[in-house]
């Protein structure tokens, strides 16, 4: 799993982010957290279309090349905040995953799964996914 690197710039209610190095990558949101969120739905299709379109992804630069980056000084500068993005593919297929976890903890999953009308499977991908979508 690659991470990227994204800046993310706005006022309440209306925030943006871009990734400077996959160009055209963009995202908003009406908070950091959605605009967050949808960046990381925006990296998927990115690089899902990139790749149909016989293209090759670039490989996410470290962070010292990237505060090296004109672009990236500046924007900085201007109040933009950096944050990491994960790369997350789905390929559609489910696979069996045994896990071992805490029996409370298990019952509490097993109860919030139950209230929300999900399986337990479901609800531990909705989980994964909230957590790889947090800036890290």
């Amino acid at each position: 799993m690659s991470r990227y690197f994204a800046l993310i710039d706005g006022n309440a209610g209306a925030y943006g982010v871009v990734f400077p190095d996959l160009p055209g990558c963009t995202a908003m949101g009406k908070t950091m957290d959605e605009a967050l969120a949808n960046a990381a739905e925006s990296l998927r299709d990115w690089a899902e279309v990139t790749e149909e379109g016989g293209r090759k992804i670039p490989r996410p630069r470290n962070l010292e090349a990237l505060r090296r980056d004109t672009e990236v000084k500046s924007a900085l500068a201007a109040g933009a905040g950096l944050a990491t993005v994960a790369l997350v593919r789905e390929s559609g297929r489910p696979i069996k995953a045994n896990l071992s976890i805490d029996s409370g903890v298990l019952a509490a999953m097993d109860e919030e799964a139950q209230r929300r009308k999900l399986t337990r499977s479901a609800f531990v991908e909705l989980l994964a996914r909230t957590m790889l979508s947090k800036v890290a």
